[in-house]
């Protein structure tokens, strides 16, 4: 069966370790859509850290995706028409973001626009403020923010170092699994989400509504938040750099997102 639908997650594989499409992936990518095929850029940044990926790849042109949120939402890159929009309800995120004062973490949290957070040097806040094209603002507490605005997010990550991080995630997700989802997206990032969003739970949605079926998908991921997507995906595919769990349950292991692992795998199975 023909590829029609290609889901690309961002930062480590579409992006190279610079933050960057490189030259030889883009061109393949330009190419596969002038066949018809969609592209999806499927990642957990939040939706305005889509853009310049999106410009760089053409998409406007040919009405390709915009999956963020890790799934929550998702905007057609031609028409703008949001697709899918789920987001944390507000009484949720003010009592998880309470229940993250006891931690010695950095929650990140935005309401569309900027990052809010009590210290524009927490962990991570410039790196998550510059890879999402969005600004910080200094609040007296984060809770007390999201509550007064009524803010209700399509994510709150909760980022520390991972030595630090991953023996805290039973406890950062204790009371909370029945209201919202968990992935560990990088080893800094646990994400907290709407409960059941997913990357690909909503992928399912959009290729039903596009009469697209899972075979005629192909995924590329590195991390543990891509797992559910390639294995939906008729074609999944781990970058070189993936974690190993990735590289277990893929279908294809290509090179490194240093290495064009994209464009390698697109000219085994396109005319390029």
């Amino acid at each position: 069966m023909s590829i029609r639908m290609i889901a690309l997650d961002l930062d480590g594989t579409l992006n190279n370790d610079e933050k960057v499409i490189t030259p030889k992936t883009r061109e393949a990518l330009l190419a596969v859509q002038e066949q018809g095929v969609i592209v999806v850029l499927a990642s957990g940044r939040q939706a305005p850290g889509l853009h310049r990926e999106a410009a760089a790849l053409e998409l406007e042109k040919h009405h390709g995706l915009l999956l963020s949120y890790n799934g929550g939402r998702i905007e057609d890159a031609t028409t703008h028409e949001v697709l899918l929009d789920r987001s944390i309800d507000n009484a949720t995120a003010v009592r998880f973001l309470r229940h993250l004062e006891k931690f010695s973490v950095s929650p990140i949290v935005d309401d569309g626009r900027a990052i809010l957070t009590t210290c524009a040097y927490n962990y991570k806040v410039q790196d998550e403020s510059h890879n999402n094209n969005m600004e910080v603002e200094l609040v007296d507490n984060i809770a007390d923010a999201v509550a007064e605005r009524g803010i209700r997010p399509g994510k709150i990550l909760t980022a520390a170092q991972n030595e630090t991080l991953v023996p805290l995630m039973p406890y950062v997700r204790e009371g909370f699994t029945d209201a919202m989802s968990f992935v560990q997206s990088a080893p800094w990032f646990y994400e907290g989400v709407p409960h059941g969003v997913s990357k690909d739970t909503s992928l399912e949605r959009v290729t039903w509504k596009l009469g697209i079926s899972p075979d005629e998908v192909m995924a590329f991921g590195d991390a543990q938040n891509d797992l559910g997507m390639l294995n939906f995906a008729g074609i999944g595919v781990a970058m070189g750099n993936a974690v190993p769990e990735l590289k277990a349950a893929a279908d294809e292991v290509t090179l490194s997102n240093n290495d064009d692992g994209i464009a390698a795998t697109l000219e085994k199975h396109f005319s390029l």
